[in-house]
């Protein structure tokens, strides 16, 4: 009777264990990368993957929360971004699989043209230092700025050499320069975060970065120490494999393919 009854414990334990081991909390922002996860979940659902999908409006929380544990992975950020977070904050995280390449634009609803960006207009900008700086890569593509040699994506309001329209910049959080496009002259914008607003078309952009560069695409991050963890990656697996996760992804980047890359395909 004792040894039955150990066993039970054993196997009760075990059963504890494994269900632990099968479950999921992943942070992500609103969007392209929530409904996207979203997509896949009846799937992984059925292969025992039991997935809780958490929502942040900033992209500072969810690096906080995996840090801290109460996440088990989050799904809004690429590499640079990443890396610039560890430095920064001291976290140890590892890049377990690439999602969606989007397509960074610069926007304006005041003005048609780039040549019509008045002297004094007023630019909205991202206010974290990476993306900060591909919007400042991008102004510069556009003729309205110049930056200091070599700074590339790291490169920030004070690394402006020439700023011959003598350009005023707002910098802002990342999720929130779709709500601000419309009060300024224009604005970096990201297109997964313009369709979430329908404030205006993602794909009125003057001028768009580089799809093809891969260093971008926002991927699935979690703690270093649990880069192999096999819950992780066959939940990757599954989003990767998925064809309703594809739909969703085109259909939330508004049916546009020059939007967008399926970054784990290229």
């Amino acid at each position: 009777m004792h040894i039955l009854r150990l066993f039970a414990v054993a196997a009760f334990s075990l059963g504890a264990m494994t269900a632990q081991a099968a479950s999921l909390k992943i942070g992500v922002v609103p969007g392209v990368y929530a409904d996207a996860v979203n997509a896949v979940l009846p799937e992984a659902k059925a292969r025992g993957i039991d997935v809780t999908v958490v929502e942040f409006s900033d992209w500072t929380t969810p690096n906080v929360a995996l840090d801290a544990g109460d996440i088990d992975v989050n799904f809004f950020q690429h590499r640079p971004f990443m890396e610039n977070a560890e430095k920064q904050k001291g976290y140890d995280f590892a890049l377990v699989g690439l999602g969606v390449l989007q397509n960074l634009g610069l926007y304006s609803l005041k003005h048609r043209s780039l040549e019509a960006i008045p002297a004094g207009g007023r630019v909205a900008i991202a206010n974290d230092p990476v993306n900060q700086g591909r919007g400042l890569l991008l102004l510069q593509k556009a003729g309205l700025i110049k930056l200091r040699d070599g700074v590339g994506f790291l490169g920030t309001l004070d690394d402006i050499t020439e700023n011959p329209r003598k350009l005023k910049f707002t910098e802002v959080e990342g999720p929130q320069l779709a709500r601000i496009t419309g009060d300024v002259d224009l604005a970096q914008g990201y297109p997964h975060f313009i369709v979430a607003s329908g404030a205006f078309d993602p794909a009125g952009g003057l001028v768009y970065s580089g799809i093809e560069d891969k260093l971008f695409a926002v991927g699935f991050v979690t703690k270093a120490v649990r880069k192999d963890d096999p819950t992780i990656r066959q939940f990757v697996d599954l989003f990767q494999a998925s064809a309703a996760v594809k739909a969703q992804i085109h259909a939330s980047f508004a049916g546009s393919d020059k939007l967008y890359v399926l970054a784990w395909l290229k």
